[in-house]
């Protein structure tokens, strides 16, 4: 490859600046600016590398969930567990409300997703009891929130977070499993267990079959067939 000569980046820079200055351009005239450079030069911007989702072993999530079991302290022990048998996504599990829990047909609703999208999400019928103890003790204490911390307000993602890392740690998890992990985990699982792509789509959330690639691994089903379909598979769980 034959050698370029270019002048130092700063030193470029000053010289643009001093044909420009006369003009007093703003933010954005310089950002339509270096886009016709680009297009001028022929120079494409680089397209980010997709990474590939890192999933945890079926026996790490056994031995966080197993210590998770044999724990005391019951809200933390239902909270997690939400969080596996759901997959949702932390920002929304902290801002499920009493009121979008359906005890009777074990849904629940997630009123503003990524991209302010509503979706349905299932417990399995055995979680049932424990749930609904945990929103009831919520509830007489005037709370609105499903999980709540001992102030009275609703969790954090860094909240989540930290309590995750010391059950990973007590479990004798190299790397802590974090709520996208657990996520992660049981998209690929029920990827395993045969569960359509269409379907996971709908109940996970996502816009695109490439996002479920990343999975590693028809039609479209209505909630009542997917939540039987859910409830049959998540039974295999073997620490349910």
């Amino acid at each position: 490859m034959k050698n370029i000569n270019r002048t130092p980046v700063r030193e470029k820079a000053k010289q643009i600046a001093l044909l420009l200055s006369q003009e007093q351009p703003d933010y954005d005239y310089l950002r339509q600016l270096f886009r016709h450079l680009r297009k001028e030069l022929s120079v494409s911007v680089p397209k980010a590398e997709k990474t590939i989702k890192k999933i945890p072993s079926q026996e790490d999530i056994e031995k966080f969930y197993n210590v998770l079991k044999n724990d005391s302290h019951s809200k933390n022990k239902i909270m997690l567990q939400t969080l596996l048998y759901t997959g949702v996504r932390v920002c929304e599990l902290v801002a499920i409300k009493i009121t979008d829990v359906d005890f009777k047909t074990c849904q629940i609703q997630i009123q503003k997703g990524v991209r302010g999208q509503k979706r349905i999400v299932f417990f399995p019928s055995i979680f049932k009891e424990p749930l609904e103890k945990q929103a009831l003790g919520i509830k007489n204490r005037g709370g609105v929130y499903l999980f709540e911390s001992s102030w009275n307000k609703p969790y954090t993602d860094r909240g989540i977070r930290k309590i995750m890392s010391i059950y990973s740690k007590r479990a004798g998890i190299d790397t802590p499993l974090s709520p996208n992990t657990i996520r992660t985990f049981l998209l690929s699982w029920l990827k395993e267990q045969g569960i359509e792509d269409d379907t996971l789509l709908l109940y996970s959330g996502h816009e695109s079959r490439y996002a479920l690639d990343q999975y590693n691994k028809n039609e479209t089903l209505g909630i009542g067939e997917i939540q039987l379909e859910y409830e049959s598979t998540i039974q295999k769980l073997p620490f349910l």
